[in-house]
């Protein structure tokens, strides 16, 4: 697995901030519906998890021009923010397969072709 670039570092941290204030916002959910103690949790990650998701968002499709993910990697990041923790799967997905490395240091990826033994 090739090292994670700066541009794929700025993912890494932003999908785990996106990540932390979704938790934060369940919690606080939990707070008001279920245990009716304190509406404090959802005002307060409700505000931050507004921010981290257009934070996500934004840094996501700047990540994927800069790392050349294409439409189908970029589409997956993306809607990877609306389940509540997902932006850990798909930060976990994309620096197994290599994507948030330079593109220069990545594998090559493999045709058809190249998948055909020779006889």
């Amino acid at each position: 697995m090739p090292a994670m670039s700066r541009f794929g570092r700025l993912f890494a941290i932003v999908a785990w901030i996106e990540a932390f204030t979704w938790a934060g916002l369940l919690v606080g959910m939990f707070l008001k519906y279920v245990t009716e103690t304190t509406e404090v949790g959802v005002w307060l990650f409700g505000r931050l998890h507004g921010g981290a998701f257009v934070l996500f968002v934004a840094v996501t499709l700047f990540v994927a021009v800069k790392l050349r993910w294409g439409w189908f990697r970029t589409l997956v990041a993306l809607a990877s923010s609306i389940p509540p923790l997902t932006t850990l799967l798909a930060e976990w997905w994309l620096k197994r397969a290599g994507y948030l490395a330079d593109p220069a240091d990545r594998p090559a990826a493999q045709t058809p072709a190249d998948l055909q033994t020779t006889r």
